[in-house]
């Protein structure tokens, strides 16, 4: 089975393609490198002793898309490519409208020309806006968005919904993150943002390793234990087999399916700072400053539907999620 995967060498996808190659999957990568690096390629295969193609392109790009498409038989699409950072899309909202929606656009239009109906959607928690009800379940209400990245996703969901009434041979399995952190056990491949992170995790082992100064939390007067925002943080690889498992189910379903994948616990930001310190042993220095635009209080699913019906749960810690963020970062700057 051949599997297409947009934005592969990314954080969530360089992970995937790993469990995809290490599972006898044939895998097909496109990536524009706006945020990973061609490093990643090499990487992966040292873990994994496997090769794959790769085409360094834009998804929004249909030329470059039906060239894949025209050169392989693809059987799967799994869709990670698009810009994810909360607080940027606030600041840009044209430049996220336009690359998150048209990639996926152009991304439908080619596999329908190639006969391929097999679509897992890298989708996120942003789509249950500010939540009614914690924890949250598929059959929360989606909508009321607080940024344009949550937005293009419940626009993207709702995409993919009018495809399949339009069209039944589609199988579409979207699946809403909560919040990935971690990185791979090798430490070879991890979150390796541009510039400045823009979410906690790789921020917080950035101060831990002296690159940066202090970690800024974004309020403290949340209605939460401790007035810091609350997230539901899961591992990584974790999520990467979560892809495994809605593949193995995807000819099983009609239409368009949503599954959260998280642990369905909550931590705040000081709780992910304290574990950190403890587990690494070295200190964190933060400071407290205003509210981000766009945050919610408190975010952590029910992921008992992914249980029942794809066989997936969280089986890593949260130990294991700092260890390996942090041992991430030590062999990145030992490879430097």
């Amino acid at each position: 089975m051949r599997i297409l995967v947009t934005g592969g060498l990314g954080f969530i996808g360089s992970h995937t393609v790993v469990e995809l190659l290490e599972n006898n999957y044939e895998v097909v990568v496109i990536d524009n490198l706006y945020n990973s690096n061609l490093s990643v390629i090499d990487k992966i295969h040292k873990i994994t002793g496997k090769e794959f193609s790769f085409y360094e392109n834009d998804v929004c790009d249909e030329d470059a898309l039906e060239t894949i498409f025209s050169e392989n038989k693809i059987d799967a699409v799994i869709h990670f490519a698009g810009y994810k950072a909360v607080g940027e899309s606030v600041q840009k909202p044209i430049m996220y409208y336009e690359n998150n929606l048209v990639s996926t656009l152009h991304l439908c239009k080619k596999m329908i020309e190639h006969n391929c109906f097999n679509l897992i959607f890298s989708s996120s928690a942003t789509v249950y806006g500010n939540p009614e009800v914690l924890p949250i379940t598929e059959e929360c209400v989606v909508g009321g968005t607080t940024n344009p990245y949550g937005t293009t996703k419940l626009m993207i969901e709702r995409i993919l919904k009018d495809i399949c009434i339009s069209d039944n041979r589609f199988h579409v399995i979207a699946l809403r993150y909560f919040n990935p952190i971690g990185a791979h056990e090798s430490g070879l491949i991890g979150e390796v943002p541009n510039g400045i992170p823009n979410n906690l995790m790789p921020y917080i082992v950035r101060v831990a390793s002296g690159e940066l100064e202090i970690l800024s939390v974004f309020g403290n007067d949340y209605d939460t234990p401790d007035g810091t925002g609350v997230r539901d943080y899961i591992h990584v690889v974790d999520l990467a087999r979560g892809h495994l498992k809605a593949l193995e189910k995807i000819n099983d379903l009609q239409g368009i399916h949503y599954y959260n994948l998280g642990t369905g616990v909550g931590y705040s930001v000081l709780d992910l700072v304290r574990a950190f310190e403890e587990v690494n042993g070295v200190s964190v220095p933060y400071k407290i400053v205003e509210r981000r635009e766009g945050d919610i209080a408190s975010c952590y699913a029910d992921p008992t539907k992914a249980l029942q019906e794809l066989g997936w749960k969280a089986e890593k810690t949260l130990e294991d999620m700092m260890r390996d963020s942090y041992q991430f970062i030590l062999e990145e700057k030992n490879r430097e």
